[in-house]
């Protein structure tokens, strides 16, 4: 499957999303993504260094994160797994291996399957090796 066939199909196609990105694990290259979703490299440098922080708590959890030109408050910040809400909207975004899933859930979407939607997929790259 294509890095593009997996915003399009695994990501997006499942309801729970509706704009999302694939980079490689820098954030320095865009893989694959949605149409409407432009994702600037410098807000996937401030996702990089979060993931780079091991203080606790990270800085992010109090700075918040920016995605596609909007701010989001941090909710979740671990070492995979970065979520951000901005009112009932937010972001996805879970490192693998050798990428980052960046997925973008409407107001009307359940963030739960949200999570679950992008978790899962990169369960799946972790296990081939991406």
């Amino acid at each position: 499957m294509s890095w593009q066939a997996y915003v399009d199909v695994s990501l997006v196609g499942t309801g729970h999303l509706d704009k999302a990105a694939i980079f490689n694990v820098e954030g320095t290259s865009v893989w694959a993504a949605s149409t409407s979703f432009t994702v600037a490299l410098e807000e996937m440098k401030e996702v990089v260094s979060s993931y780079a922080d091991k203080n606790e708590p990270k800085k992010v959890q109090s700075s918040g994160f920016h995605v596609a030109g909007n701010r989001y408050v941090t909710i979740k910040a671990e070492d995979r797994s970065l979520y951000g809400r901005k009112g009932k909207e937010g972001v996805v975004i879970v490192k693998t291996n050798q990428a980052i899933l960046v997925g973008h859930y409407p107001e009307t979407a359940q963030p739960g399957m949200a999570a679950q939607t992008i978790e899962q997929l990169g369960d799946y790259l972790c296990k081939l090796g991406y």
